[in-house]
Order: structure tokens, then C-alpha cells, then sequence
């Protein structure tokens, strides 16, 4: 069974984990204290029937406890949340703590005035503007400093530059000021960079090209044809298809040459044909002159 005596002389004498001495008084550092000050009558560990009032994130609640729930710790404590109004909270308390001791509730009202002035003046600081005091380390200022000194040397330098050039223009080494369009020298740098581009390409490109099969293969068909194609001593070959023959074999001369003409222009290595048979061409005559030959 809870004594509040007992325990009051426990903390009060011996020890107590909530109380501060300090050279102005003894102060209780427990959020269920009423007024702050550790004695008797504020103390909500040695009174089984207390009551005071607390901040929630900008609500407040009024919490009892009583000696009929001392054997739960979980429900030791009943919370009701107080209206924003002050009179219609006061109500509340008056409602709920009615018979209560006077002191106690005129302690609990005296905290509930103070915590709506508190809050007022925390509202009115929110919305005025302050000035921030900003700190700034030692390294920056340092760093800083050196740019600075960087940058004043350098500026001496172009200054320097700039006066020379004057003075050498002012002395006639230059005939004039020289003042090129941005664009073009832009565009030089680009076709620079172009040219550049080429040389490369063209000295690192390698390109195979596909042969040309299909007129050696009409050639060797033509030649196979010539091999098997002469004239026996029993035919009889008139003038007109003499000069026939003669046109069909320069047509085929010509061909020939064109297409070697063509390889020659491609760069085509010849070792990779074989070398073509030479045609012998047999003519005949009636009046038995003498039998001509002609090799292509």
C-alpha cells in the first residue's frame, strides 16, 4: 500500500533523481510538477492524488491522478484535452476538479495562465522578423583572401599587356588595329578541325571491293566457244560471211580489251585469274590460195 509520508521522507532526505540545488532553492525537474519547486505539496511523487498540465505540440492537457488506479502504472494517468479559449478551458478545470483541493486547482490555473502568455509571445516572436547571426570559419577567410590577391596580380598583368601593346601601336610596329569577326574565326577553327578529321579517315580506311566475276565468266564461255568453232577444208565460206566472222572477232577483240582496261583501273591484282588460252582463227578459200591465220 502507497504512504505518501514514507515517501516523501525517502526522497526529501536521502536521494531524489529529479532535484537540483542550486544556490537560489531546491527545484524539482519533473514534467508532472505543477510549480517547478520541490516540497510537500508539489511533489507528484509522494501525493497519490494530484493534477497538473501539459504541452503537446501546441495543445494543452490537464492530467489527474488518484490512488485508485496506483496499482496500474499504465493507466495511472488520465488526460483530457483542454479547449484553446482560456475561459472555456478554465471551465474544464472547474468541471473536473471540483472537489479537489483549492490549492491544488488554483496551483494548476496559475500554470494554465502562464502557459497561454507563453504561448502568445512565441506566436508574436514567429512572425517577427529578426536578424540571424551567421558565423563563418576561419578557412574561407582564408581561401577568400588568396583569390583575391590571385586575382588583383592577375589583373596588374593584363594591364601591363594592354600598355605595351599600345605603346608598340603608337610607335607604328603594327599598321592597324586588327579586329576580326568572332564568327569566321570560329568557322576556320571548324573547317580546321574538319581537314584534320579527313587525313585520318583517309589513312586509316581500308575498303574491299567485290570483283568483277560475271565478265570473266561471259569471257571464258566466249573463248570456250571459239576453241570448238572452225572451218573445214569441205565448207564453202562466201565474201559476205567472211566479213561477218571478221566483225563478230574484232567485236570480241574489242571486249576484251575493255574489260582488261577496266581490272587495270580498279587496281585488281592479276595473279588472282588464270591467264586466258589464245584463239586460233583457220580461214579456207576456194580458188585454194593459201590458208591465212589469225591469233587473238
Amino acid at each position: 500500500m502507497q504512504h505518501d509520508e514514507v515517501i516523501w521522507q525517502v526522497i526529501r532526505h536521502k536521494h531524489c533523481s529529479f532535484m537540483s540545488k542550486i544556490s537560489t532553492g531546491i527545484f524539482c525537474r519533473n514534467p508532472y510538477n505543477v510549480t517547478g519547486i520541490c516540497n510537500r505539496s508539489s511533489c507528484p511523487l509522494a501525493n497519490s492524488r494530484y493534477a497538473t498540465i501539459r504541452d503537446h505540440d501546441g495543445v494543452f492537457y490537464l492530467y489527474m491522478k488518484t490512488i485508485e488506479r496506483a496499482h496500474k502504472p499504465n493507466d495511472l494517468w488520465e488526460r483530457v484535452k483542454l479547449p484553446k479559449n482560456y475561459e472555456k478551458a478554465l471551465e474544464v478545470i472547474d468541471k473536473h476538479l471540483m472537489y479537489w483541493p483549492k490549492l491544488l486547482v488554483h496551483k494548476i490555473k496559475q500554470r494554465l495562465t502562464k502557459m497561454t502568455q507563453m504561448r502568445i509571445r512565441m506566436r508574436k516572436l514567429a512572425l517577427k522578423t529578426r536578424e540571424k547571426i551567421m558565423t563563418t570559419p576561419r578557412k574561407e577567410k582564408k581561401r577568400e583572401a588568396r583569390r583575391e590577391e590571385k586575382a588583383e596580380k592577375a589583373a596588374v598583368l593584363d594591364k601591363t599587356i594592354e600598355k605595351e601593346l599600345l605603346a608598340r601601336l603608337e610607335n607604328g610596329i603594327y599598321d592597324g588595329i586588327y579586329n576580326l569577326p568572332f564568327n569566321k574565326f570560329i568557322k576556320t577553327l571548324d573547317t580546321d578541325e574538319l581537314q584534320a578529321e579527313d587525313e585520318n579517315e583517309e589513312e586509316s580506311e581500308v575498303e574491299y571491293i567485290e570483283g568483277n566475276f560475271e565478265l570473266e565468266e561471259e569471257d571464258d564461255i566466249e573463248d570456250l566457244g571459239m576453241k570448238d568453232y572452225h572451218f573445214s577444208n569441205d565448207e564453202v565460206i562466201d565474201d559476205e560471211e567472211e566479213e561477218e566472222v571478221n566483225a563478230v572477232e574484232e567485236m570480241r577483240v574489242r571486249r576484251r580489251s575493255k574489260s582488261a582496261h577496266e581490272k587495270s583501273e580498279k587496281d585488281e591484282p592479276s595473279t588472282m585469274f588464270k591467264k586466258k588460252p589464245r584463239i586460233h582463227v583457220e580461214v579456207d578459200y576456194e580458188d585454194g590460195a593459201e590458208r591465212q591465220k589469225a591469233t587473238f
